[in-house]
């Protein structure tokens, strides 16, 4: 069974760095694309960023390119979602997920198998 946990969410101020985790267990994951999502309040879960497990090709939303980068470490199946220049609308539960799509490499939709329990971002002004 796969599981993925989330970790390294919390209260930052605006201008300020996070660093969140994503731990998967389970299952090798060739041919996974490995992705972020984000849901604030009252909002649709939103695509943030996206990473192809087997060859590192990433992939961003608009409104946090520049500002944050997605990494993975193979050996630890891990995946990083390192987010800098945070600013309060990017308050919201961030969730990691992982989905088997062979030929595919980012999957920006909400079409995933596999997500984690989500972790709490606050960002204030």
């Amino acid at each position: 069974q796969v599981q993925l946990v989330e970790s390294g969410g919390g209260l930052v101020q605006a201008g300020g760095s996070l660093r969140l985790s994503c731990a998967f267990s389970g299952r090798t994951f060739s041919s996974y694309a490995l992705g972020w999502f984000r849901q604030a309040p009252g909002k649709e879960r939103e695509f943030v960023s996206g990473i192809s497990w087997t060859d590192g090709y990433t992939h961003y939303a608009d409104s946090v390119k520049g500002r944050f980068t997605i990494s993975r470490d193979n050996a630890q199946n891990t995946v990083y979602l390192q987010m800098n220049s945070l600013k309060p609308e990017d308050t919201a539960v961030y969730y990691c997920a992982a989905e088997r799509r062979p030929g595919t490499r980012v999957v920006v939709t909400t079409e995933y198998d596999y997500w984690g329990q989500g972790t709490q971002v606050t960002v204030s002004s």
